[in-house]
């Protein structure tokens, strides 16, 4: 085992996804989540964010136009977990996903955060989430992090909106 450890302020910066339907993708993630266009290359390529960041997802057709979803049950990504600043941003996006009848795969407690899942038009899973302040995470009598998966309590996250 390597004695390196990556610096603790360390970020995944962004994830680019391989589509078949530029604009389909682009109709999920900025007309449905709400990112941005920052550029766009011909009807191959695009890069979206949140915020003016130069792109937190690229999105692209240079090895995918027109291809089948990935098989599910081969390597590759599991989802892409996009971070909402606070619970009330979480409850507001669930309200808007409810008002366009876009379905959900899931949704959970983990203890450490709440999330939501859904799969892009291209079967790509998406998690949306946000994390509880650090000091409000479950640990045992050991000090260790004991998160678990349980039910979301929607009711209750939709309830911050009213």
């Amino acid at each position: 085992m390597s004695d390196y450890k990556i610096p603790a302020q360390t970020r995944i910066g962004h994830v680019h996804l391989k589509v078949s339907d530029l604009q389909k993708s682009m109709a999920f993630y900025c007309d449905l989540l709400g990112f941005e266009l920052v550029t766009k290359y011909g009807d191959q390529a695009a890069f979206i964010s949140a915020g003016g960041y130069h792109h937190h997802i690229g999105l692209n057709t240079w090895q995918s136009k027109g291809a089948p979803p990935a098989p599910q049950y081969a390597p590759g990504l599991f989802h892409t977990a996009i971070l909402y600043p606070e619970r009330k941003d979480l409850a507001a996006i669930l309200q808007r996903l409810i008002d366009k009848g876009y379905p959900l795969t899931g949704a959970s407690d983990h203890g450490v955060s709440e999330a939501l899942y859904l799969d892009d038009p291209d079967g790509n899973g998406v998690e949306l989430y946000w994390d509880r302040p650090k000091d409000k995470w479950p640990i045992d009598e050991q000090g260790n992090l004991t998160m678990y998966t349980r039910q979301l309590d929607i009711p209750g996250l939709l309830a911050l909106l009213k």
